[in-house]
């Protein structure tokens, strides 16, 4: 039992991490503590210490699930707790859980269900039984904790994919859980019927029900169990009775926040849209009663933000519902339509003064809200949502009662636009709903309504308001967001127009004005060619004139902000300085050395408080891409003397959430340099701390100190060697084998180790390395190891200097030293099977060079592996012959494929690692004077065989047709 002492000092060292003066110790002595026995249940104790500061225990709440998070399994589900902390964590956490506050057991929940993700259900059976056993008939807080808590391990199905594990989960909980829920939801409804007029009770029993529809949820979220479907009608009768449930006891003064009643609605709401659109068969009879509740409650809702999310849920089912042709006929005639557009959709979707705050108050949290494509939960898109699924089912006669709205409000507009604009506003969202045809993605709109002109709308009743200088604020974001939103629809020549128009917005004191053009810009740049797919539609030498200006005014309005945290607010503004600078390309150089400080300043301003990763990715992006395209022209160096002090200054404050971007550029500084320009020297002093086995310990450092230490290798092999450190960086290929998640980037160092570091400093380590690597893949391989373990036998195979004593002879004595002869089973039964598994141009060409010398170079392999030999060869022609080979070595600009539209709007903090799209990443080339093209690889494969065949080879007789002529077309190539 922790002593009242031990708990005392956890928590001062809780509240001061919270501090930002005494942050940093304070973390780092909390984490010394991480390794000593009992410091989870420690943590625990100051979570449920009631005479504690609350601000404490919520800190100690957070620290809790960040520590459950790093510290509770390994890949393998390997305890990186001691066992005992690690069943007393299980032991007590329900039950402390169920008697904490609201705020602190959503914390402590989510460590739940990453506690559970691992050990549920066979190394926690009792968790189901414990949770039943705590349900009270009369104790409706601690009922909430049991909930909160099913909730947390339940809600883990829902994004998953069917699998038999799955479901045996869900049955086991299903079998010893679904009794007890339908009890306690009876008990609920009981209860408040029976304190309908106290208000002390509802609350806490809404707060029930609450969970109690997201429960249910999460228990139907896979299928429909038998129970739920045997027990419809008495389930979903109290469900509908509280979507349509009013208590005036529970109506909250706050306009603002929603109250328990709303929530449960909202939740009612996800409910029955699932059960509509995957239980149809079951739900079809009840359906009608739910749907002519939510037109009332849509049509009786006031216009308060507190229902905001209620709205957007039940326009959500009422859309799903239109997803359906058979049931969207309710909706098909004209009559019908008007009504859903005056009652539902035009009241939703129009500005409203909470609106208009939000706009000046907080125009960040606005733009978020407002951007299409966010998952914000909206009126306003959930109307347009509902819109236009009505509109894909009656095109023409939604269009045309949408436009006499449209055309009503414009007229309203035009007789007094000082008093209406809000009028045009909903005009403008209108039309743009209904002129969409399918969904708005990030690449925009892909097709239009054909029964509107779209460019037309916008010249006439939209373009006028970019260049007018007496306008509302909002009216020029809906007119820049039109461009936004129809970008595809406008010619490359349009859309360069609105470039100046576009820019001058950033000189506009409105924020909502200037950001919404960056994003505009932003997704312009990021345009495809819409005949060359593979190509960008703006290139650097339509943005070269005007790339200086915009991104001196972009930094202008981001360094606006005083603190770090506002200087990252706006992540808007630093990924269209991101799409600038990876368009602009080598015509930055010119003013390279102008934008270099600001991101030098922007960086170190917001390391002393990282709060926004979203800002903080494109800022590196960005930052990278400079280094990219302007360093290699710049003095050798000059890079170096600005960058190196800032990045060891982020490594020296253990800046956590900077690290691994400041190791990837790190690398970066190291890969463009020319080649004879000398290893830094401020980085000498970083290449024993980077071996440190710690430091590989943090799953988001690994991929990036990877490649760190791997340049570091290639630009000074030396210093291994006069350091002493061939032992330490084996150590790490060593650790980095023995991963799952890691294993195929041991091997990846491994080739940068025999490749740099001359073979004699090695040869006393290489019989340990191939046993190391048999041993894992006879035990405990991966897909990605076995791949890049076929690359290393190629790689070292292809290798044609000399000086390096490598080649094919060394990369089958390598594997025979571990097992005299086995080379040859690793050869057939991995490494030629994994050559279709190599799919960039350089590895292609690595695994041709790499094979062919291993055939035609080492006359040994034949002699003692004539069948594996055999099957080596009918590997080598495919290889040639595959059509993947022949893609790949079409000439293309790898910056046009570059993946920043691919998982970058979900960065965030975190263990993972946020690779930089921008980040150069040098290969070695082991045969550099063979090209690397299709011909190229016939040729040599051809001299490669006549060159074997003038020492005696014959080629085999009885290899099939396919394989000989290929052979001998190689061969007259040569």
């Amino acid at each position: 039992m922790a002593s009242a002492q031990e708990i005392q000092q956890i928590a001062s060292l809780l509240e001061s991490s919270l501090n930002p003066a005494t942050a940093k110790q304070a973390e780092s002595t909390l984490k010394l503590n991480e390794g000593q026995s009992g410091f989870a249940i420690l943590l625990l104790h100051v979570v449920a210490t009631s005479s504690l500061p609350q601000i404490s225990r919520l800190a100690g709440a957070l620290f809790f699930k960040n520590f459950i998070r790093r510290k509770w399994t390994d890949e393998n589900r390997n305890y990186l707790i001691p066992v005992e902390d690690a069943k007393a964590v299980k032991k007590e956490i329900i039950g402390l859980m169920i008697t904490l506050p609201t705020s602190l057991q959503v914390q402590l929940g989510e460590s739940v269900s990453i506690i559970a993700d691992s050990d549920f259900p066979d190394r926690w059976p009792e968790l189901i039984d414990d949770l039943v056993f705590r349900l009270s008939s009369t104790d409706v807080v601690s009922n909430n904790g049991v909930l909160q808590v099913a909730h947390s391990i339940f809600k883990r199905w829902r994004p998953l994919y069917r699998s038999d594990a799955l479901f045996s989960e869900i049955k086991l909980v299903l079998d010893k859980f679904c009794i007890p829920f339908m009890s306690l939801f009876q008990q609920t409804d009981a209860l408040i019927s029976q304190n309908q007029n106290n208000k002390d009770a509802l609350l806490p029993l809404f707060h029930s029900m609450q969970l109690i529809f997201k429960v249910y949820f999460d228990l139907n979220c896979q299928d429909i169990p038998e129970f739920f479907e045997d027990n419809i009608a008495l389930l979903m009768g109290l469900v509908h009775k509280y979507l349509s449930y009013t208590n005036p006891l529970l109506i909250t003064e706050d306009e603002d926040e929603s109250g328990p009643l709303e929530e449960s609605k909202a939740s009612i709401c996800e409910l029955i849209q699932l059960y509509s659109q995957r239980y149809d068969d079951v739900f079809r009879d009840l359906l009608p009663s739910f749907v002519e509740t939510t037109w009332n409650l849509l049509t009786t809702t006031g216009p308060e933000p507190k229902y905001d999310v209620l709205i957007s849920k039940a326009l959500g089912f009422l859309t799903a519902i239109c997803k359906s042709p058979e049931r969207a006929k309710m909706f098909g005639s004209e009559d019908i339509l008007k009504q859903v557009v005056e009652k539902i959709v035009l009241p939703n979707m129009s500005l409203r003064p909470s609106d208009e705050e939000l706009f000046e108050d907080d125009p960040i949290e606005y733009t978020r809200r407002d951007l299409e494509g966010s998952d914000s939960d909206t009126r306003r898109r959930a109307a347009t949502d509902f819109l236009r699924e009505l509109k894909e089912r009656f095109e023409s006669l939604v269009t045309e009662v949408v436009m006499s709205y449209v055309q009503h409000y414009l007229q309203q507009y035009n007789a007094n636009p000082t008093e209406n604009w809000r009028s045009k506003d909903t005009a403008v969202y209108l039309f743009s709903s209904v002129a969409v045809k399918g969904t708005v993605t990030a690449s925009g709109v892909s097709a239009t309504n054909l029964l509107l002109d779209v460019v037309g709308f916008f010249s006439q009743n939209v373009a006028p308001d970019l260049i007018s200088g007496n306008i509302q604020s909002i009216l020029k974001v809906d007119a820049i967001k039109f461009i936004h939103t129809f970008r595809n629809q406008l010619t490359k020549q349009q859309l360069a127009e609105t470039f100046p128009v576009l820019s001058s917005m950033f000189l506009s004191p409105d924020y909502v004005v200037f950001t919404y053009a960056a994003i505009t810009i932003e997704r312009i740049l990021s345009m495809k060619n819409s005949i060359q797919k593979t190509q960008m539609q703006f290139d650097k030498n339509d943005i070269a004139p005007i790339a200086e200006d915009l991104l001196i005014n972009l930094f202008r309005l981001i360094e606006k902000g005083q603190t770090p945290e506002k200087l990252a607010e706006n992540e808007f503004l630093m990924r269209c300085c991101m799409r600038v600078i990876i368009t602009a390309k080598e015509s930055i150089v010119g003013y390279s050395d102008a934008i270099l400080p600001h991101l030098v300043g922007i960086i170190t301003e917001t390391s002393k408080n990282p709060s926004n990763p979203k800002f903080t990715h494109y800022t590196f992006e960005s930052l990278s891409a400079v280094i990219r395209f302007a360093a290699p022209s710049k003095p050798s160096g000059s890079f170096d003397s600005v960058l190196i002090p800032v990045f060891l200054e982020i490594l020296g404050q253990d800046v956590t959430e900077f690290i691994p971007y400041v190791f990837q550029l790190l690398a970066q500084l190291l890969d463009v340099a020319p080649r004879d320009a000398s290893f830094p020297s401020a980085l000498a002093p970083l290449v024993r701390p980077l071996l440190a086995p710690s430091l590989w310990e943090t799953k988001g450092n690994v991929p990036a100190l990877t490649h760190l230490l791997e340049s570091m290798l290639s630009r000074n092999p030396e210093i291994f060697v006069t350091e002493g450190l061939i032992e330490p960086v084996l150590g790490v290929f060593q650790k980095l084998l023995s991963s799952r998640l890691n294993d195929h980037f041991g091997i990846e160092l491994l080739e940068y180790v025999l490749y740099y570091i001359p073979i004699e400093h090695l040869q006393k380590y290489t019989r340990q390395i191939a046993m190391l690597i048999l041993q894992r893949l006879q035990t405990s391989r991966t897909e990605k190891l076995v791949v890049r373990v076929a690359h290393l036998v190629y790689f070292l195979s292809a290798v044609t200097d000399p000086a390096k004593n490598l080649g094919p002879n060394f990369s089958i004595g390598l594997v025979d030293q571990a097992q005299a002869g086995i080379f040859g089973e690793v050869f057939t039964a991995f490494v030629v099977p994994a050559t279709s598994k190599l799919h960039s141009s350089a590895e292609k060409k690595v695994a041709v060079i790499g094979l062919a010398r291993i055939l035609f170079d080492a006359p040994g392999f034949l002699q003692s592996n004539p069948t594996k030999w055999q099957i080596g060869l009918s590997g080598l022609v495919n290889a040639i012959k595959s059509d993947s080979l022949v893609g790949v070595f079409e000439s293309t600009d790898p910056m046009d494929d570059l993946s920043l539209d691919r998982g970058d709007e979900d960065v965030v903090f975190s263990a993972s690692f946020s690779k930089l799209a921008t980040v150069s990443v040098s290969v070695i080339d082991p045969a550099p004077e063979i090209a690397s093209d299709i011909s190229s690889l016939k040729k040599f494969t051809g001299s490669m065989i006549q060159k074997s065949m003038s020492g005696g080879l014959k080629l085999p007789q009885n290899a099939p047709q396919e394989i000989q002529d290929a052979l001998h077309e190689f061969v007259a190539m040569a």
